[in-house]
């Protein structure tokens, strides 16, 4: 009975022995094991504290939430390109799994283009390099222009009207505000071909530099039927100017800020064209996010944003998004939340546009067309 009672203590002893064992091998697996670690992606953008650029941002970040993904945000607050390239480096040499950027000068092709070449993921968006190999998000840019410029020339009369147009630009030079540009004077020769156009004059991107270059090209030229700008502070700008001289000028512009679209509240200014910043902010997250996760190719090529049509009426919608009350514009605008609420419609679901991103990449060249 004592034997009996021996051997079945020795039996249970080793049981529990074995059991503890399990344990502390699936404990030690466990601490062996490392976690895997929460992407972290870098976002650099060619203007911090720009109202516009923090609607991109808001984008890259609901990009971000949507992904469990870490998006860090770095940039000038003047366009400097050295400073852009030097984030766009420290990101990477940080551990950054990707970088999206604005390509607001040529000097910064042959970095990201070494970059890309050694494995890196780049994404861009809102201004872009023709030789850099990497996807771009942003408008169709003439073709912006040539609405705009539409629009302005049959507000001013279409085929009778005759005057002057005087056309800015905060940043000359840059490819896609030259576009637009062009597509403005195309737009106004169609709709109004006996106006004369002039510029496009450097009106500086800093709020009180752009107001101040509008007064005195006003002064020089206050003759002129309508001013148009082809960046995002210039319809704030051409608004208090308008009330300031008694609303002589047809005045429009780009970009859905707050500032913006109370300009064309007040009947300070006549139109202002999104290019809907959250795409531009999201898809180039979301692009990386699929680079790094799912192996998806990172090629040069372009995916359109969309180009949004704001008057006093309201807002035309691209993607079939349809036609939204001035007051909804407004209420995108001032609200993160919202905006996120109401584009982020086009990466989610099964119809989604914009979720399947390769079947909307066109090639680059068309950006311009």
């Amino acid at each position: 009975m004592r034997k009996s009672r021996l051997i079945a203590g020795i039996v249970a002893l080793a049981a529990l022995v074995a059991v503890a064992s399990v344990l502390a091998s699936g404990a030690s697996a466990q601490k062996q094991q490392p976690q895997q670690k929460k992407l972290t992606f870098g976002f650099v953008v060619h203007v911090l504290g720009n109202p516009f650029i923090q609607q991109i941002i808001d984008g890259a970040m609901a990009a971000g939430r949507d992904l469990g993904v870490t998006v860090k945000v770095a940039g000038p607050n003047n366009g400097d390109a050295n400073v852009m390239l030097k984030d766009i480096q420290d990101f990477f040499g940080s551990g950054a799994a990707g970088v999206a950027t604005s390509c607001q000068s040529e000097s910064l092709v042959k970095p990201l283009n070494q970059l890309i070449a050694a494995g890196k993921p780049v994404a861009t968006f809102n201004i872009t390099c023709h030789d850099l190999n990497a996807p771009y998000v942003g408008e169709r840019s003439v073709n912006s222009g040539r609405i705009l410029g539409g629009l302005i020339g049959q507000k001013l009369g279409g085929q009778r009207a005759t005057g002057k147009v005087v056309t800015g630009t905060c940043f000359p030079g840059v490819p896609v505000l030259v576009n637009r540009g062009k597509g403005v004077v195309q737009g106004l020769k169609k709709a109004a071909p006996r106006l004369t156009v002039k510029g496009p004059f450097d009106v500086k991107v800093a709020q009180t530099d752009n107001f101040a270059h509008w007064q005195q090209l006003y002064a020089a030229n206050h003759d002129s039927k309508a001013f148009i700008g082809l960046c995002a502070p210039d319809v704030t700008s051409l608004g208090k100017l308008n009330s300031q001289i008694g609303d002589k000028l047809v005045a429009g512009g780009y970009d859905t800020t707050s500032a913006n679209l109370a300009a064309i509240k007040n009947g300070h200014a006549y139109v202002t064209l999104g290019q809907n910043p959250f795409v531009q902010g999201y898809l180039p997250i979301l692009m990386m996010y699929d680079a790094v996760t799912k192996h998806a190719k990172l090629g040069k090529g372009f995916v359109e944003s969309g180009t949004e049509i704001v008057d006093a009426g309201g807002a035309t919608e691209p993607y079939d998004l349809g036609h939204i009350s001035f007051k909804q514009v407004e209420s995108l605008a001032g609200s993160p939340s919202k905006t996120a609420a109401y584009y982020g419609r086009l990466f989610k679901g099964p119809n989604a546009p914009l979720k399947n991103w390769r079947k909307a990449m066109e090639p680059l060249a068309n950006e311009g067309k």
